[in-house]
């Protein structure tokens, strides 16, 4: 069987250090098997979330409907002021349009939760923000959230973590998000 694990995350800036740390989870969710879709930096630059207006553009019209069949959802946001960044919550706002669904919201799927920030107290504080905000959607956040201390961790090029416990969490948090899709399938429970 085959789950799917969509990714969301990243700033605006391609190849940004959030990003490249959702790259590394997803890969964790791939070493199980899972599908991946990945979200971020220009798929993240979507209109503000209005949800009277029901004109959607062609990204988060696609976006919506990977989250609405995936088997489970990983969320990297930098910390920006010590919380989430704009971009990563406009997109995470999207989820709203699931709301009337047969399973509303993130409603039995698990959420990956990452955060990158250059100093322990933003990375730790966004972290906390993300697993409430993923609490709010009904998704199960994973046993292991990973705060990333983007002064002391550095990926390179191609997406090597220079710290190898770091590399191991983040891995972690995308096969704990696979192995309770594979667990409980979305396509299971409806």
């Amino acid at each position: 069987m085959t789950v799917t694990v969509v990714g969301i995350g990243g700033s605006i800036r391609p190849d940004s250090q959030s990003e490249r740390a959702l790259r590394v989870a997803l890969e964790g969710a791939r070493e199980l098997g899972a599908k991946t879709i990945q979200y971020s930096g220009p798929d993240l630059v979507l209109p503000f979330y209005d949800p009277s207006v029901p004109e959607r553009t062609d990204v988060a019209r696609r976006m919506v409907e990977d989250l609405r069949s995936c088997d489970g959802v990983i969320v990297v946001s930098p910390g920006y002021h010590g919380t989430v960044s704009g971009l990563v919550k406009n997109a995470l706002d999207y989820i709203e349009d699931l709301r009337d669904d047969e399973r509303p919201y993130l409603d039995g799927r698990a959420v990956g939760t990452i955060t990158a920030a250059y100093g322990w107290q933003a990375a730790v504080n966004t972290l906390t923000a993300v697993r409430s905000i993923v609490h709010a959607l009904r998704g199960w956040p994973t046993p292991l959230g990973a705060a990333i201390n983007s002064a002391q961790v550095k990926f390179d090029g191609d997406g090597s973590c220079s710290d190898s416990d770091v590399d191991r969490n983040l891995r972690t948090v995308g096969r704990q998000v696979a192995e309770f899709a594979l667990r409980r399938p979305v396509s299971d429970v409806n």
